[in-house]
């Protein structure tokens, strides 16, 4: 019974090492002859089991291996102890392959020799792999070594230095034999080592994943050059820091150069401020000696004269110079963000069409005057007098601009792309963007430059102050927005104010600009309601009062972030016009308001798939409005 399991064990045995594909396995004689031979041996070397039975195991050796004996070599080893080896072993049809093989004495037991058992693998192609990756190596050493702008030099994790470039040994005049192995902090100054730089810019690069900075270091021969370093954590396959690779490079020259530019900058700015003093000076001079020799004389004139009707139109025209004197003094308050102003919530387009008569009487009979609104556009905090003065002074400034028929534009929009302002640094969300365009022969770059000057005027003498485009730059700076200019010959002007929207308390948390809900009813009392109580909400509230115009208003503005329809409606229903509308806009959310809820009504909305959208009862709440826009706005 034993000995017939033994049997069965060492058949299933020999089945299973026949079978095995990746390793060539066979048996041979003391001699080296072949007993036997496997499916992987056969694959390896394309020799059938009945080909090579019998002959010696040599045949797979190259004619070099076998003219200097190395499979009695083999043989002779592995009687011993154990044979391995790595070669060149050569395949039925001449080719060859690299293996690693394994020759093992089989004893009986007795101890008598009665064969060898081989075992041979492919390993060509990790060989390949290996030799591809060596060659790589050598090939990045001799590019990192020939760099000699750049000191491109890794470090161990602790900063010691481990490696060392011919650019590292030009700039810091240390060869790779006096610094491999030391810390690198020896490059840095006294002053850095003592406030511990060298290990806060590895702890930087180790947490970060790369340090950058600039700053002083210092050579072998003590002299200081300013560096730009780069460090990088390096990495093994299981994300453990091995290292770090740093590469500095000597700018020192690029530090000079901007220093010296910005001295030569700072100069021509102090040359121009000294200039600018000037024309201010002379400006303010020749208007205000003018109003008052206007007052001086009128004065004289008073004394002199009796006649009633005569003084009060010696008093009219002083008073008129009074009123102008005070005008100037204003506008310079505007440029210098000095005159004291009264910020109020303000609706941009109701100051436009109110305004807009005023404004039409500013210009001649050939120039159109055109006003281009955007709806529903959320309120600014602005001087609402200011705000008109500095529209009149860009029309007025566009009249001048114009030779003959002309036209002028004026146009509104919600700009709610981020941006930085110079003077805060902070980031804006969303500006009300006014702008004033005209046809005119525009301004040349040097003009455009220098418009917002104080008093620069390329008006005749007596037809301008100068201080127009001052005051709209003063007024936008004052409301915490800014004044852009773009205008080249021939091709008339384009004067934006952009100036910020006012906060809402209730507005989303996560942004500044409100977001845009298109409301849909068919009816307009309900429609304009409902706009009413989302607005007040804090919310960017468009109407539609049907499906169509709702789908229209989707189209054309991405913005829309959330829909608010009515269920029942005349030809699209708000499901039809919800499910069309998420087609349209895939991240659009959706609330729907009916006031026939029913089980019908929840199938249907089931088959539009839209189960996953809150559907409000008619009449709803504010507090219901309110806490359904606010999950739907954070989600």
């Amino acid at each position: 019974m034993t000995f017939h399991v033994k049997r069965l064990a060492a058949h299933q045995f020999e089945q299973f090492i026949s079978e095995v594909a990746d390793y060539a396995i066979y048996t041979i004689s003391p001699e080296g002859e072949i007993t036997s031979w496997n499916v992987g041996a056969e694959q390896s070397t394309q020799y059938a089991e009945t080909e090579v039975l019998g002959k010696h195991f040599s045949l797979f050796c190259t004619a070099e291996d076998r003219i200097t004996r190395l499979p009695e070599v083999a043989l002779r080893v592995a009687a011993e102890q154990r044979f391995e080896g790595e070669g060149w072993c050569v395949r039925k049809d001449g080719t060859q392959f690299w293996a690693n093989t394994v020759v093992d004495a089989v004893r009986d037991v007795t101890a008598k020799l009665i064969g060898f058992t081989v075992i041979t693998r492919d390993i060509t192609e990790r060989v390949r792999a290996q030799e591809a990756l060596y060659a790589s190596e050598q090939q990045f050493r001799l590019l990192v070594q020939s760099v000699t702008d750049y000191a491109i030099y890794l470090l161990s994790p602790s900063g010691i230095v481990t490696s060392w470039n011919t650019g590292a040994a030009r700039i810091k005049g240390y060869e790779s034999e006096e610094i491999v192995g030391q810390h690198f902090s020896r490059f840095y100054t006294n002053e850095d080592k003592a406030a511990g730089l060298p290990e806060i810019a590895l702890k930087t690069a180790e947490r970060e994943g790369r340090f950058e900075r600039e700053g002083w270091r210092v050579r072998r021969d003590g002299t200081r050059f300013w560096a730009h370093v780069v460090i990088d954590p390096v990495r093994d396959r299981m994300g453990q820091l091995i290292g770090f690779a740093k590469v500095t490079r000597d700018v020192t020259a690029k530090r000079y150069a901007d220093d010296a530019l910005a001295r030569a900058k700072d100069a021509l700015f102090q040359s121009q401020k000294v200039e600018a003093l000037g024309k201010l000076t002379g400006g303010v001079s020749h208007d205000f000696n003018n109003l008052l020799n206007v007052i001086v004389n009128g004065l004289h004139l008073l004394k002199l004269e009796s006649n009633r009707e005569t003084q009060q139109r010696t008093i009219d025209t002083m008073e008129r110079a009074a009123k102008r004197g005070a005008k100037l003094t204003q506008q310079l308050l505007a440029f210098a963000r000095q005159q004291p102003i009264r910020q109020e919530h303000v609706n941009v387009n109701q100051v436009l069409t109110s305004f807009e008569p005023v404004l039409r009487r500013a210009i001649r009979s050939d120039i159109s005057l055109d006003l281009s609104l955007a709806p529903h556009l959320p309120d600014i905090l602005v001087d609402e007098a200011q705000l008109e003065a500095a529209v009149l002074n860009l029309v007025v400034n566009a009249r001048d601009a114009i030779q003959g028929n002309g036209r002028i534009v004026i146009s509104t929009e919600l700009d709610d792309t981020p941006a930085k302002r110079p003077d805060t640094g902070t980031g804006i969300a969303c500006d009300i963007l006014l702008r004033v365009e005209d046809t005119g022969t525009g301004m040349s770059e040097e003009v455009a430059q220098r418009a917002i000057e104080p008093f620069y005027t390329t008006k005749p003498l007596g037809e301008g102050t100068g201080l127009g485009l001052s005051q709209v730059y003063g007024l936008a700076g004052q409301s915490g927005g800014t004044l852009t200019l773009a205008s080249s010959l021939g091709r008339g002007t384009i004067v934006t104010l952009a100036i910020p929207i006012v906060a809402s308390a209730t507005a989303n948390a996560s942004t500044s600009c409100p977001i845009k809900v298109l409301v849909v009813d068919d009816q307009p009392e309900v429609l304009e309601m409902t706009v009413q109580l989302i607005e007040s909400l804090g919310y960017l509230a468009l109407s539609a009062h049907s499906g169509q115009a709702a789908l229209d208003l989707l189209s054309h503005d991405p913005d829309i972030s959330i829909l608010f329809s009515d269920v029942v409606m005349p030809g699209m229903n708000g499901l039809e016009l919800a499910s069309s509308a998420i087609e349209l806009a895939p991240m659009l959310k959706v609330i729907l308001a009916t006031g026939y809820m029913n089980s019908f009504l929840l199938e249907q909305r089931h088959g539009f798939g839209l189960d996953n959208f809150p559907l409000l009862q008619k009449p709803f709440s504010f507090e219901d409005v309110a806490r359904q826009l606010k999950v739907l706005a954070t989600t």
